[in-house]
């Protein structure tokens, strides 16, 4: 990625405030009192309920900067057979999604492709932020606490509750625990904490999406030149989560987790007790170090052997190579 693609990338502006970078999600540009923030993100993963996670990963980009959504553009790359109907219903799900956050669609492309084979779903959002409050994702510092919204696995949970559940029930998941796991629908926005956290002062902030806690650590502190600790404890894992992730064989650290913020601070205590005031939970998982990616677990302290990829698509491969 480095080398194809962000060093090719030569020309730079004085008023871009975040340029494109490793872990960098969203540019900042800079508006005088307020900059613009913006970020653009595919959905090709999730079939059940696609819109309405294309609107808020994309949301959830801006939210690690600090900045309020205004509106979204929307691409829509469609396979041949594709009916108007089901058009129909996917916009109106992305509409429904983006009134719920109170932002607009502004406008996009829809094409049908004789190249595509499946749906995709290309979402940009932009946003604003007050000039002084904006967060960056390389802006973590050596000795940061490390603190974790919500859990981790919502929205990987929640993906392979809506589309593999007759999976999940051979693979011996309660249907209560599906049950619960389709629920996280209603969590995996990240706004909230990325507004609050950006008002009460932080260093760092990164959404937990693709390779879950192990991508957004990796993707956090390569943008800061930095290392980590990471502390595994069983509170980072909500019960559901562990649940299916368990009965699947799947890490819960690298499943996609959007509905989760990382953020990086100088003291956890006084933001985690803001974010629960606005019923957020939220968990201390570790620090930020000069150097290294270290795991301590059960008194046991090694490196993180994590090398990309992200244990929902592994488990989609798996499943379709077996149908």
């Amino acid at each position: 990625m480095q080398n194809t693609v962000l060093n090719r990338i030569t020309h730079h502006r004085e008023d871009v405030l975040i340029n494109s970078g490793l872990g960098e999600d969203s540019a900042v540009v800079d508006f005088g009192e307020e900059v613009l923030a913006i970020s653009s993100d595919p959905i090709t993963g999730a079939g059940h309920k696609a819109g309405y996670l294309a609107v808020h990963v994309a949301c959830n980009d801006l939210a690690a900067t600090g900045a309020d959504p205004i509106g979204i553009q929307v691409v829509l790359l469609l396979p041949p057979g594709t009916g108007d109907d089901e058009i129909s219903s996917l916009m109106q799900e992305i509409d429904r999604t983006s009134s719920e956050l109170g932002i607009q669609v502004l406008g996009g492309h829809t094409e049908i492709l004789s190249e595509v084979s499946r749906s995709l779903i290309v979402v940009t959002a932009i946003g604003r932020a007050d000039r002084n409050k904006y967060v960056a994702t390389g802006g973590a510092r050596p000795g940061d606490d490390l603190v974790l919204t919500k859990g981790l696995g919502l929205e990987g949970s929640f993906i392979l509750a809506s589309d593999f559940s007759e999976h999940l029930l051979q693979a011996g998941v309660s249907a209560e625990t599906i049950e619960a796991a389709r629920a996280y629908q209603q969590q995996l926005s990240v706004l909230p904490e990325g507004l609050i956290a950006a008002e009460y002062g932080v260093n760092s902030m990164h959404d937990i999406t693709e390779g879950g806690l192990y991508g957004a650590l990796s993707e956090m502190s390569q943008a800061a030149g930095l290392g980590f600790v990471l502390e595994k404890r069983p509170e980072l894992v909500p019960g559901p989560v562990q649940e299916i992730t368990r009965s699947l064989g799947i890490d819960p650290y690298g499943l996609i987790s959007s509905g989760s913020m990382l953020i990086a601070l100088p003291s956890a205590s006084g933001l985690m007790e803001k974010l629960r005031e606005n019923d957020i939970p939220a968990f201390r998982a570790g620090s930020i170090t000069e150097q290294g990616r270290a795991v301590r677990e059960d008194g046991l302290c090694y490196e993180m052997d994590w090398r990309g990829g992200d244990e929902l698509w592994d488990f989609i491969k798996k499943a379709e190579n077996n149908t």
